[in-house]
Formats: structure tokens, C-alpha cells, sequence
């Protein structure tokens, strides 16, 4: 996963709330089965292994997420540990056939998610985070980000 990747994620699990972050999960979890797919083209077999250990570190965030008390919880888990198995097995046998039986379960999934997200209104999850300006000041190839409020007291409440 990329430098600027990573800093967009971050930029919005500070923002999201909790439909939200399971969106953003599901999409950090498809961008390391992207990054296995194309280890495994150029041989990378050390890269394709770190790539689908990231997916399933991913997943597991996803299985803790799951509240029980909802009836699709139980379902949801079926299919996450279907994926971990299929992710195991593509592991184990250097084999991109398992990995996209992953990917169209979990663009499915991601794709029901973001509809859900977007009838979700609750608050962001994390309080008291910096405040990102975008777009303010530009250059020619390049975005610069102006952070706002940068207290000492940043992520906690006084």
C-alpha cells in the first residue's frame, strides 16, 4: 500500500463513523488482495505472502466488529472465515484462484456496506481529532493539507 494510501485511510478513520469504518476496512481489505494479485504476477512470493497476511489482519478486524445480537451477524462470520479459509489456502498454495473467490465476496459486501453508510448519520467515532483543510494551497503536481487545531490536548478529552 502506498505512502499517500495509507495517509487517506487515516484521514478518514479520523472522520468516520462506524458504518463507515467497516467500508473503509473492506476497501483497505481489497486493496491488499489488488497488492497480493500483483506480487503473485511479478513472482514476488515473500510479497504475495505479506500482502494476504495484511488481507486477513483486515478480516479479523472485521469478524471482531460483528455485533451477535443482530441476525446477519452469524451469517456475516460464515462467510468471513469461508474468506480466511480461501486466503489460507492461497497462502499455502501459491494460487491467485482462491484470493479472487475472496475479492468478488468481499466487493459485494463492501459495495452493501457503502449503502448502508450512506443512510448512516451518527457521529464520527473519534472526537477531537485535527480538523483537514484540502485544496487550500496547491501546486502544479501536488495537494498540500493544512491541519487546524493542533492542541496539545489532540485525541483527548480535557
Amino acid at each position: 500500500m502506498t505512502k499517500e494510501l495509507k495517509q487517506q485511510f487515516t484521514l478518514r478513520i479520523t472522520q468516520a463513523n462506524k458504518t463507515q469504518l467497516i467500508v473503509i476496512l473492506y476497501e483497505m481489505l481489497l486493496s491488499y488482495l489488488e497488492e497480493a494479485q500483483d506480487a503473485h504476477k511479478n513472482a514476488d512470493r515473500a510479497g504475495f505472502r505479506e500482502a494476504i497476511r495484511k488481507a486477513r489482519g483486515c478480516l479479523k478486524e472485521l469478524m471482531t466488529s460483528l455485533h451477535f445480537e443482530y441476525e446477519p451477524a452469524m451469517n456475516l462470520l460464515q462467510l468471513y472465515l469461508y474468506a480466511n479459509r480461501e486466503m489460507a489456502m492461497a497462502d499455502i498454495r501459491n494460487s491467485m484462484e482462491e484470493l479472487e473467490h475472496v475479492r468478488m465476496i468481499m466487493t459485494k459486501l463492501h459495495a452493501a456496506y457503502q449503502q448502508i453508510s450512506s443512510q448512516d448519520a451518527s457521529e464520527p467515532v473519534m472526537a477531537n481529532t485535527q480538523t483537514v483543510y484540502a485544496g487550500l494551497t496547491y501546486g502544479k503536481n501536488d495537494l498540500t493539507e493544512n491541519l487546524a487545531d493542533q492542541g496539545s490536548n489532540r485525541g483527548f478529552r480535557a
